[in-house]
């Protein structure tokens, strides 16, 4: 289990290398739950992943950074690592499944990673092969105390401006953010209630947490979600941190996700990805304990299609209710 003291360890290594995103505030949201927006969409990948990405690779040693770093993710993961070995000047190979969006791959190619590509539930066994070809280092996306902490950082911000916050919404997948982030609420907002967020098609943890140990759901069932990003299950050390600082798991719909996306675009004039609007998704469902709210607004890469359909079919149905 990470401390809070492994997170102040990891702003201290990220700092000037990330952005410190603000918490913009939401002046549209519920007045007995003001609502807060933390912007990862705003990192320079597009996501929140480059802050445990730049944790780890920076705690590896000399040795273990001229072999180079192996990774798998469905996208903002392998952006992350593309990116942070390009900053460190190391060899990157990156697994991705085929059915990642393109734009995701791009990207991760443009930061001169090699990119391999994969079947459906085969990304950990490529990147294991890479990893005795190459003799290079995992990089997980999750299930590494380095990402957990480096993911933490961000709630650590969020401690430092709002001290009083009363509830923090976060996307759930591999429960990597949500363990950082909890982490750091837990030590320094104990009074907050602390909610992750999953799509109804993807609900593995919630169903885990309501059990008391982790449920699997086959990969074809996750895979239905539009939320792309959140389609991965925790792993032992990311359940245990989530049992210990998640006050409840969230579920919301497809429907759900699509209209919070298109929120974010006319109301805060941000960009999301299906995963990245989650929470804000979580917030319009669900009855909170009232007070301040940060929601999680974890990645902004979306394919410019998916963006325009989403925003096209609200603008429709007049749910932007612009000003």
């Amino acid at each position: 289990m990470i401390s809070i003291d492994d997170i102040r360890s990891a702003a201290r290594r990220l700092d000037g290398s990330v952005v410190r995103t603000p918490l913009l505030a939401a002046e549209w949201g519920d007045p007995q739950r003001p609502l807060w927006l933390k912007p990862e969409s705003l990192q320079a990948i597009g996501a929140f992943k480059v802050r445990g990405a730049l944790n780890a690779i920076g705690r590896l040693d000399a040795d273990e950074k001229r072999r180079g770093v192996v990774a798998y993710s469905s996208g903002n993961h392998a952006q992350a690592v593309a990116y942070a070995a390009a900053r460190f000047g190391l060899r990157a190979h990156i697994v991705m499944p085929e059915e990642t969006p393109r734009i995701k791959i791009e990207r991760t190619r443009a930061h001169g990673a090699e990119v391999v590509l994969c079947g459906m539930g085969r990304r950990e066994a490529v990147a294991a092969e890479l990893v005795e070809q190459t003799g290079g280092s995992l990089i997980p996306p999750f299930d590494h105390p380095d990402v957990i902490a480096g993911q933490g950082t961000i709630g650590l911000e969020i401690a430092e401006d709002y001290p009083d916050i009363a509830n923090v919404v976060i996307p759930v997948s591999g429960g990597g953010l949500a363990s950082g982030i909890g982490t750091a609420i837990r030590a320094l907002c104990p009074n907050a209630q602390i909610f992750g967020v999953e799509p109804e098609l993807a609900a593995d943890t919630a169903a885990g947490l309501r059990r008391g140990t982790r449920v699997d759901m086959p990969i074809e069932d996750r895979n239905r979600t539009i939320a792309d990003g959140l389609r991965s299950q925790p792993s032992e050390l990311t359940f245990a941190h989530l049992q210990h600082v998640l006050s409840d798991v969230l579920t919301v719909s497809e429907d759900d996700i699509r209209s919070a996306v298109a929120e974010l675009a006319f109301k805060a004039r941000l960009v999301a990805e299906p995963s990245g609007a989650v929470a804000l998704a979580a917030y319009r469902r669900h009855v909170m304990p009232p007070g301040p709210t940060a929601v999680i607004v974890s990645g902004g890469n979306i394919e410019p299609a998916l963006l325009s359909e989403i925003l096209t079919a609200s603008a429709a149905i007049g749910e932007d209710q612009r000003d």
